[in-house]
């Protein structure tokens, strides 16, 4: 369980921040970026649900959310090297989280028209809001991407956060009437 008595504690004045097994890094390391990334989705996902009225929609987000902070504690956690043992503070991504996300996106998108032009990010005020953290989202895999050419990430974070863009644009047009309100791109259009 998380206590927190006091929220500033000056060690990051110089800085640096330190990730879950006491080691510090510079706060523009790759692997900070990566988890303020994710943290930066979960803010946008907030802003969505502000907007949200079908509480089936919200309670989906509302799992993503929880899923993200998940995320970002395996990210602030160092994989163990070889032949040691992980954390006893570990929490780390699984499997489950990235099937149970599958089968929602692919609930919302039975009630969907198969798309026959990119669409562009607008609509009703959720529908923005989930392209928005779409993008914010495929930022945060690149940026894990990035890390993991670096050192060894869990490799169920990374596709969390690939599965996960595609329910965010999918969840986007459902929320858009369910794809009729989309905002389609029309090639050339003001040539």
């Amino acid at each position: 369980m998380v206590k927190l008595n006091k929220i500033y504690t000056r060690t990051g004045d110089d800085g640096s921040t330190g990730l879950v097994d006491g080691s510090r890094l510079s706060k523009d390391d790759v692997r900070v970026r990566a988890y303020g990334d994710v943290d930066e989705t979960n803010s946008v996902i907030g802003l969505v649900r502000l907007h949200l009225t079908h509480q089936g929609l919200d309670a989906m987000l509302s799992r993503i959310q929880n899923d993200l902070f998940d995320l970002g504690a395996d990210l602030a956690t160092p994989l163990p090297k070889e032949g040691e043992a992980d954390s006893e503070y570990a929490l780390r991504m699984i499997e489950s989280q990235t099937t149970r996300l599958e089968e929602e996106l692919d609930t919302l998108n039975a009630d969907l028209a198969p798309l026959t032009s990119f669409v562009l990010p607008g609509g009703h005020p959720p529908a923005a809001y989930l392209h928005l953290a779409r993008t914010v989202c495929r930022r945060a895999e690149r940026c894990c991407v990035a890390l993991s050419q670096e050192e060894a990430v869990n490799p169920h974070a990374l596709t969390y956060l690939n599965r996960l863009s595609d329910f965010l644009f999918v969840a986007g047009r459902w929320c858009n009437d369910q794809g009729e309100a989309d905002v389609k791109w029309v090639p050339g259009a003001n040539r």
